[in-house]
């Protein structure tokens, strides 16, 4: 991790601590530490460049626990609000274009087109998270959204088939195994 990545993380570390206190959820430990590690892990397969696919992980969801704009709208808020912090932090701005672009394209619901191997990563990192961190969509579907179980686990089928489609070709080939394996085990058909 470089400097500059500490730094970003330090700072996404105490907007996660404070938004957690104030609704229980961990973005960090729940969803954003996953994305990260998965993004450096296919930027180092992929050849791309690691700091910017690192600072675009950690960067993708920052302004939910920013609390800042709708969350439907994150991804172009994240993308604002890591132009702020790198260009407060002196980083170059050609770099800081290709970090904003892989905010704002990191949600495969939004179908927008990446343009990089770097976008890419840190997009199907993001997907990869939702495997890592199984429990946290059955929280979503019981917890907040109230669903029953066959609704609820129908629903997390769904959106893991949703998110394994969304990867692209050459992650889903490597994620192929470990998909079928927990529908497998998760959903009987």
């Amino acid at each position: 991790m470089s400097e500059i990545t500490e730094k970003i993380k330090q700072e996404l570390l105490v907007r996660c601590e404070k938004s957690k206190a104030k609704d229980g959820y961990d973005f960090w430990n729940e969803h954003i530490k996953y994305v990260v590690e998965n993004a450096v892990k296919l930027a180092t397969e992929y050849g791309a460049d690691v700091e910017i696919v690192e600072l675009g992980a950690l960067l993708h969801d920052i302004a939910m626990p920013s609390e800042y704009g709708e969350r439907e709208q994150h991804h172009i808020y994240g993308a604002e609000i890591a132009e702020q912090l790198l260009s407060k932090l002196g980083y170059p701005e050609e770099r800081i274009e290709k970090v904003k672009n892989c905010v704002l394209n990191h949600r495969g619901s939004k179908d927008r087109p990446r343009n990089t191997i770097e976008e890419q990563c840190v997009a199907d990192a993001d997907v990869i998270a939702h495997f890592d961190c199984i429990p946290s969509l059955f929280s979503l579907v019981y917890k907040d959204m109230n669903l029953s179980i066959s609704d609820g686990t129908e629903y997390v089928r769904k959106k893991l088939e949703r998110d394994y489609n969304k990867l692209s070709p050459r992650t889903r080939k490597i994620l192929e195994d470990r998909y079928k394996n927990i529908t497998e085990v998760l959903f009987v058909n």
